[in-house]
């Protein structure tokens, strides 16, 4: 049974905008309509854009330009985990507010962000003041899956069509408890590792005519676990953790020949995706002849540090210390995002939103007046590169 303590909608732009988003069912790669929406939202406000789709993903990205100057990116995703009504105080895609929160998958990751920074592009658009630069939105149906036809293809084209941007500015909940108390500076790089064990079965009767696959493994595991990463950059910690041991033996008198071990790094921006499987198979040479390994999924780290002139970290921090009189925590921590496909020795990216404690959780919810902090933030962050 739902909740019955649901208040009337309230009559606030960034609000409706969030309730019309998550009533959108964009489950990844589907936009579900959310995009055209979108698009028709940003056309009203003055800007161009065009439809990349690739693989059944769609990709917009839209444009509008002041005048000469910098370019700054708002970079987000409509698409968001699945979710069942099991556990829900409200149907998970209805929008409902309960209590002050906005309830409903994609509230907080990250269709909140998107909310917000439209409400905020708004106001800077009506702004008669003069601006300079230029503003770009790139929006993806495709962060939460594998990633793949989404932003890594809006950065192939806008490279394509050599366009450099010079900041970018990520909607991804990154607040611990209140809008602005942390953003994101950069993302650890993520790597998983599968190794097969390879033993000798034989009768556990007699173990000295065979070779356990599970006892090398928990050799193996011990060696993983004992690295020392020495090139771990302050605030950007390495960490491997193990995720599953798994031996392929039904009966319990037989002694395994096989067994797969699985693994994660999680590692700081001292480090590349090949450094890393380096120290993995330098720290496995002791059992190396029993065992082969297989890397999935890299995804390399990011890192935005402060600059002399023309600093967009600055320029963030300063703009949260404005609207909520206290400067954020910086940090990389958590997960990855599509800000690596956009970082590089000219473009600085900084992630900040909403909190993100209920993300991906069943009741996942936002606080109106975290988001409505969030939106204000932005507009802080809008007048202060544009105006």
């Amino acid at each position: 049974m739902y909740s019955t303590a649901i208040k009337k909608p309230v009559c606030n732009n960034t609000i409706n905008f969030l309730q019309t988003l998550i009533k959108a069912k964009s489950i990844t790669p589907n936009d579900a309509g959310t995009l055209a929406w979108l698009t028709k939202q940003l056309v009203k406000l003055g800007f161009e854009f065009e439809m990349v789709n690739h693989h059944g993903v769609s990709n917009l990205i839209a444009k509008r330009t002041f005048s000469e100057g910098p370019c700054m990116a708002f970079i987000g995703h409509v698409d968001v985990v699945p979710a069942t009504s099991l556990g829900w105080h409200v149907a998970p895609f209805s929008g409902d507010i309960v209590d002050g929160f906005i309830y409903g998958r994609g509230a907080a990751d990250m269709k909140g962000g998107i909310a917000a920074m439209l409400s905020a592009t708004k106001e800077l658009i009506e702004d008669q003041r003069c601006k300079i630069g230029s503003l770009y939105w790139l929006i993806t149906s495709d962060e939460e899956g594998e990633a793949e036809f989404g932003c890594k293809v809006i950065a192939e084209y806008l490279e394509k069509k050599n366009i450099v941007l010079d900041a970018c500015l990520v909607g991804e909940p990154t607040a611990d408890i209140l809008a602005g108390d942390a953003i994101k500076n950069g993302r650890r790089g993520a790597l998983s590792g599968r190794i097969q064990v390879k033993g000798k079965a034989g009768h556990v009767a007699y173990p000295e005519n065979s070779i356990n696959a599970a006892h090398l493994a928990g050799k193996v595991i011990n060696c993983l676990t004992n690295i020392i990463w020495n090139k771990d950059e302050a605030g950007s910690k390495t960490g491997l953790q193990v995720t599953g041991v798994q031996v392929n033996n039904s009966v319990d008198n037989i002694i395994p020949d096989n067994c797969e071990v699985t693994f994660n790094v999680r590692y700081s921006h001292g480090y590349n995706s090949q450094q890393i499987i380096n120290a993995v198979e330098q720290a496995l040479e002791p059992v190396q002849q029993n065992l082969s390994c297989y890397w999935e999924r890299p995804c390399e780290p990011y890192y935005t540090g402060h600059k002399d002139n023309h600093c967009f970290l600055t320029l963030v921090e300063k703009s949260i210390y404005e609207t909520t009189g206290q400067y954020p925590k910086l940090t990389t921590a958590g997960g990855t995002s599509d800000g690596r496909f956009f970082s590089n020795a000219h473009t600085q990216v900084i992630e900040c939103g909403v909190a993100n404690s209920t993300i991906h959780q069943v009741n996942e919810r936002v606080e109106i007046a975290d988001l409505l902090k969030v939106e204000e933030i932005y507009r802080a962050i809008l007048k202060n590169y544009f105006i």
